[in-house]
């Protein structure tokens, strides 16, 4: 891949971001103030000693509620993921492994052009890594112990080049922010079901059927709007965190393999990347330190699931990875191509 078409997948991968989150925001915001429309038309016939909702309070509280969870899980999010992991980080190395895994990621620090991020140990036997952070400035790469036992220093290598590459694309701040907000969604969801279920639209149920004329005759043209707008909402409310949990999961798979091309630009290795995959593919176990919520994250999809290594449209739908076996076809092609003439082929 050449260096001006990647950096043009990198330009095409942060616009298609910035949709993204704008289509999470979109949600938020349709949960609140759609719950409010529907609140409003069906209070809207109620006689005046009735409710009539006019503030928009769902609104406003799930706005507020998403902005302020979003804030705290972006500035919390990459010590949160690394403090569930149990990682510890590695300030001084003491094993001939670990020394390797410094030297190793002072080199690719410098191949990227990028700071030397702080060095993680995960307590698991199982090979994966993951990086995170919120800037490239300040950001963090974990490997577990036993991706340290697995792989010889050229497949290390490859993988701390991936990692970095998942920085120095902005996957990690992106990736941060996205696990952030489908938890914020799964808490709006959630809320607003209770307070459908135990408030629900009593007060304006009740002005109907105990009002004048006049009342009778606002219920006439704000009764089947007032139905219709619920009813959008309550689909809204049904398919949001299934949706929001789908977007999140194409832009992993989507990223998994850019992060494969540049770090073969690091490296100029992709055979290496190659090799590392499938000693990590055919690891027996999952990597039971890392929980689902950050599975994403991972080099590899932690959770030892065999959805990831499928093809197909479903499996493009909820995998968390690509299929490793087309990540390692295509590794070994772009190596076949550099050995042949000694430039890494366009696209990945």
């Amino acid at each position: 891949m050449s260096e001006q078409n990647l950096f043009a997948q990198q330009r095409a991968n942060r616009r298609r971001s910035t949709v993204l989150v704008a289509i999470f925001l979109a949600f938020f915001a349709w949960i609140g103030f759609g719950g409010d429309l529907a609140y409003y038309l069906g209070t809207s016939g109620a006689p005046p000693t009735a409710y009539h909702h006019t503030i928009p309070w769902f609104g406003i509280g799930a706005t507020l509620l998403g902005v302020g969870m979003t804030w705290f899980a972006w500035k919390r999010g990459p010590k949160q993921v690394l403090w569930a992991t149990g990682a510890w980080q590695l300030l001084e190395a003491s094993s001939d492994k670990e020394k390797q895994l410094v030297n190793v990621v002072e080199e690719m620090a410098i191949a990227s052009g990028l700071r030397k991020p702080k060095i993680w140990i995960v307590p698991d036997p199982d090979p994966n890594a993951f990086a995170t952070g919120i800037a490239e400035t300040d950001a963090h790469l974990a490997v577990t112990e036993g991706l340290l036992t697995a792989l010889n220093r050229d497949e290390l290598q490859a993988v701390v080049a991936h990692e970095m590459a998942h920085i120095r694309n902005y996957d990690v701040k992106l990736m941060t922010l996205l696990a952030a907000l489908v938890g914020v969604i799964a808490l709006i969801s959630d809320g607003a079901w209770r307070v459908m279920r135990y408030g629900g639209f009593r007060g304006g149920r009740g002005g109907r059927g105990g009002g004048g004329g006049g009342g009778g005759g606002k219920k006439g043209g704000a009764g089947p709007l007032a139905l219709v707008v619920l009813i959008v909402w309550l689909i809204t409310l049904l398919l949001a965190p299934l949706v929001s949990q789908l977007l999140a999961l194409g832009v992993s798979r989507k990223r998994e393999f850019l992060a494969d091309a540049t770090g073969a630009q690091f490296t100029r290795n992709p055979a290496a990347l190659a090799s590392a995959l499938r000693t990590i593919e055919n690891a027996a176990a999952p990597t039971k330190a890392i929980k689902r919520g950050t599975a994403h994250l991972c080099i590899a999809d932690p959770m030892g699931r065999k959805l990831s290594s499928k093809q197909g449209m479903f499996a493009n739908a909820f995998a968390t990875h690509p299929p490793m076996a087309v990540r390692i076809a295509r590794l070994k092609a772009m190596a076949y191509q550099y050995e042949k003439t000694g430039v890494l082929p366009e696209g990945v």
